[in-house]
């Protein structure tokens, strides 16, 4: 309005169905010279983003956008959303683009800041995305919120993990620690059953052996909990009685141990020559399995394929799979196994041996091995061995595993002349 309370300059805004510019604003001297009617402008434009929408194939995938905030380095960051999105092609999700909000500390309600926020609504729907995904754990206040203002599925870190585990759990072990993880974290996102509830009713992050009625009361929920952790205590108590079994043998025990989807499962098979499944995903075994393996001279060993380890484990896991980790309690010797092509190869590695310390592990005897030597940098392979005394191997080459188990029983016989 002027100064004399007469209408002046006319400014039009509006979103627009392109990934270029977002939005754009018309600005006009009077509101007499505005050359259409603003709201069937905005009519129109409304009808390209509606067209955009609806013309898109339904072919059931998910599609995805990555959002993180952060106040560490930009190569921590990097890492992150890498493996993030790693987490996410595992879990079959089609990521179409990522956002990062640089931040000391986070959002209390929305994690990033509200303006972001808005920000990632229009890049969802400009991407056609239905899902947020964040590199974090969300309390049940924030999954609510970000949903009820995005109206967008949103899943943490911790439910694309779960997710996972439930579509790679075979055995009825592995499905009811899978399950019981699940409803443990799930329990208290029960709360209110509001529409961030009834938006996670199936998909990514419910679905698999451990899946239920989210809006079932807590009341049976927690009745499915105790079931379970009966079920789980037996599942421990009957893997006691097999390793107490192994232990009346004179056969030693190696577990191979490492972060998920270095190679332990094909190392498995091209030494024992065993079939199991070993596939370039994230979480592909999920229950120990035991092989003896016999070299030409006649020394042998149980050899002990375990769940891969990830750096930030959520803690309903760790509980979860506490029957898994115990079989590496028991464990002769420990094959650390790395991937030496990996960018990020000491920071696995470390990552490794912090979690091996923290399940109270470090009196074992390890041996370091680094895997798909014919992948990596020389250079870099070289200081790799020299740094951590290791081996370096090909799993899918039997050939140069020779130098692999002549170290391997060496190390056995003197653990064994130890007592």
């Amino acid at each position: 309005m002027t100064d004399d309370g007469l209408p002046g300059k006319t400014h039009i805004g509006y979103l627009l169905p392109s990934k270029g510019s977002r939005w754009t604003t018309e600005t006009f001297g009077h509101i007499s010279a505005v050359t259409e009617k603003p709201l069937d402008l905005i009519a129109l434009a409304e009808e390209d983003l509606r067209k955009r929408i609806t013309g898109r194939a339904i072919d059931g995938e998910t599609r995805a956008l990555l959002v993180w905030y952060t106040g560490r380095p930009v190569d921590l960051v990097d890492e992150s959303m890498d493996e993030l999105r790693e987490l996410a092609r595992t879990a079959g999700i089609r990521v179409v683009d990522s956002v990062l909000q640089p931040r000391s500390q986070p959002d209390p309600k929305y994690i990033v800041g509200q303006g972001k926020l808005r920000d990632i609504t229009v890049t969802a729907l400009d991407e056609g995305a239905d899902t947020l995904i964040l590199n974090g754990e969300l309390t049940p206040s924030q999954l609510r919120a970000i949903t009820d203002r995005t109206e967008l599925k949103v899943i943490d870190r911790t439910m694309l993990i779960l997710d996972i585990f439930a579509q790679h759990a075979r055995s009825s072990g592995g499905k009811i620690q899978v399950e019981l993880a699940q409803l443990r974290y799930l329990l208290p996102r029960l709360v209110g059953k509001g529409t961030a509830l009834s938006r996670l009713a199936g998909g990514i992050g419910t679905r698999g052996p451990g899946e239920t009625k989210l809006e079932v009361d807590r009341r049976r929920i927690r009745q499915r909990i105790t079931h379970l952790e009966k079920g789980l205590a037996r599942l421990q108590s009957g893997r006691r009685t097999q390793r107490k079994r192994r232990g009346g043998q004179p056969v030693p025990v190696v577990s191979i141990i490492g972060y998920t989807n270095v190679g332990k499962s094909t190392l498995l098979n091209t030494l024992t020559r065993s079939t199991e499944i070993a596939e370039d995903k994230l979480f592909a075994t999920l229950d120990p399995v035991s092989r003896k393996l016999t070299v030409s001279g006649g020394s042998s060993c149980i050899l002990t394929d375990t769940v891969g380890i990830i750096h930030d484990m959520p803690p309903e896991l760790e509980r979860a799979f506490a029957a898994t980790f115990e079989e590496i309690r028991d464990a002769d010797l420990l094959l650390h196994l790395a991937d030496s092509s990996h960018p990020n190869c000491i920071e696995q590695i470390e990552t490794v041996n912090r979690i091996t310390q923290d399940l109270e592990l470090e009196q074992i005897p390890r041996l370091l091995v680094l895997n798909k030597a014919d992948q990596a940098d020389p250079d870099t392979l070289s200081n790799l061995e020299l740094r951590y005394q290791a081996l370096s191997i090909s799993a899918v080459d039997r050939a140069s595993l020779k130098p692999l188990l002549e170290a391997l029983f060496s190390r056995l016989e003197e653990i064994r002349s130890r007592g």
